[in-house]
């Protein structure tokens, strides 16, 4: 049986979700939630944009780069 080789999106998003070369916990998941947590990321800033709340765009950045630290560094 040929194994097929991971596609470069997936290794990709293997390298943004994990530090290490062996995670510690589920992968699939990592990856969902960093397209999830992206996809709100970007509906967020909008919705501030559209209501005129520039300033809580700030806070925005903020809490998804926090997210993405804990996600990274294996919570």
């Amino acid at each position: 049986m040929i194994k097929k080789e991971p596609g470069r999106i997936y290794k990709w998003l293997l390298w943004i979700t994990n530090n290490e070369d062996n995670p510690r916990h589920e992968v699939e998941f990592d990856i969902g939630f960093f397209l999830v947590n992206t996809i709100c990321f970007i509906i967020g800033i909008g919705v501030f944009i559209i209501i005129k709340e520039y300033a809580w765009i700030a806070v925005l950045v903020i809490e998804y780069n926090w997210a993405l630290d804990n996600m990274r560094h294996n919570r």
